[in-house]
């Protein structure tokens, strides 16, 4: 078998990527030459299982020190449920509306001490109150959710570095990367990021195989979890008019709509009953500041936010934290471009887009979680200069620990 280097492989022009990636033996096992069915798991797959069971058991960890160490009452002699760790922030809204619904008992924005949770999509909720048919925890549902889910997007991002990368470490590099990354705690949580990266780096690698049916599927069953999933839409769009060359190929067209009704369904449900067609972005606006303002504006807010002292140390630390991880982004969107990856860079620029047009920047440390072209980049550059591999995990690992720490001690915003 051919080897091609980890630098001209990331610098083939995605058709190319796209004709390797249709090849049988694209995908293989451990980097052997035996080919390795869809659903089966490879000694390469338990490798990234392995090392996704230890990254748990860290997290897990922390969260039992914190609550000794960083008890809710200062001084207390009680560290308080065994899961409270993880009952922070958005959690308590998608809880709300897997348990009550989205407008219990005739509430709704018309009512002056409303929580916004139709901000959030519906897809985690669901799958939170049909797991807690089974298990009768919530909190314990919605961490089994985000564990299993976690399982499958990792196994699926590895896939996906194989097929760019030639190296046999690339999959276990990559996941390893995205596991120790400074946000890793959300994928532990009872959050949504597992749950979407399940359906959509699936999703993914099914574009890549060429099977649009499927991976629009997935693409539509993970904009049910994040509004995310129409920028993978968009991406798998344009990855598809690059790959088409046959009238069977074209022929596929009417698939790329699919992930686009999820949205559409849930503008609906939401305008009987609110009359607003736009009640998903309103609800955004009211309670994370998701209004439009020009990129320089929200930078400049930002930053305002970040160094003038104007917030607390904590909310400033954040928001320096969102600044930086805007340069990453831009970056990255950058090399994408300069590479003619077109639709990873589309992927990137909408989550920029995004986040980058509100009133101040929220949540862009958490959507590297979702970048999955970064983790690959950052593989690539590990394999081949070591000594960059040594220097990200010692810049990182002590951000990582500050992130967990300030989410499972309820201060990661401010």
């Amino acid at each position: 078998m051919s080897v091609i280097s980890p630098r001209s492989r990331e610098e083939t022009p995605p058709l190319a990527l796209l004709r390797t990636a249709r090849e049988p033996n694209a995908v293989r096992s451990g980097g052997t030459g035996r080919r390795t069915g869809r659903l089966r798991l490879s000694a390469a797959d338990r490798d990234v299982l392995w090392l996704y069971l230890l990254t748990r058991a860290a997290v897990w960890t922390t969260a039992y020190c914190a609550r000794w160490i960083f008890p809710a009452a200062a001084g207390g002699r009680d560290p308080g449920p065994a899961l409270a760790s993880f009952e922070r922030w958005d959690w308590g809204h998608f809880l709300n509306v897997a348990r009550d619904g989205y407008f219990p008992a005739g509430s709704g924005p018309w009512n002056a001490d409303w929580d916004n949770r139709e901000a959030f999509f519906p897809g985690f909720p669901l799958a939170l109150r049909a797991v807690h048919a089974v298990v009768p925890h919530w909190t314990a549902a919605g961490l089994l959710i985000s564990f299993v889910a976690g399982g499958v997007a990792v196994l699926a991002l590895a896939r996906i570095a194989r097929l760019y990368l030639p190296d046999a470490r690339a999959g276990r590099r990559t996941v390893q990367l995205l596991l120790l990354s400074p946000c890793a705690v959300f994928l532990a949580a009872g959050y949504s990021e597992s749950l979407f990266l399940a359906l959509a780096l699936p999703a993914w690698l099914a574009a890549q195989r060429g099977a649009w049916p499927l991976a629009t599927t997935l693409a539509a069953l993970a904009t049910t979890v994040r509004i995310s999933g129409l920028f993978l839409a968009a991406a798998l769009a344009l990855h598809f008019v690059l790959a088409a060359r046959t009238r069977a190929d074209r022929g596929r067209l009417p698939w790329l709509a699919l992930p686009a009704l999820p949205a559409v369904l849930y503008a609906w449900y939401l305008h009987a009953r609110t009359g607003d067609w736009m009640a998903w972005k309103h609800a955004q606006e009211r309670g994370w500041y998701r209004r439009f303002h020009a990129p320089w504006e929200a930078w400049s807010t930002t930053w305002e936010s970040a160094f003038a002292h104007v917030q607390t140390t904590g909310y400033a630390f954040m928001f320096q934290a969102e600044l930086l991880t805007m340069l990453v982004g831009l970056a990255l969107a950058a090399l994408l471009i300069r590479r003619r990856r077109w639709p990873e860079a589309v992927y990137i620029a909408l989550s920029l887009w995004a986040l980058g047009t509100s009133y101040w920047y929220t949540s862009i440390p958490r959507a590297t979680l979702l970048w999955w072209p970064l983790w690959v980049t950052l593989a690539a550059w590990t394999l081949r200069h070591p000594r960059f591999r040594t220097a990200y995990l010692c810049l990182v690992a002590p951000l990582s620990t500050v992130f967990a720490l300030t989410y499972l001690t309820g201060r990661w915003a401010g």
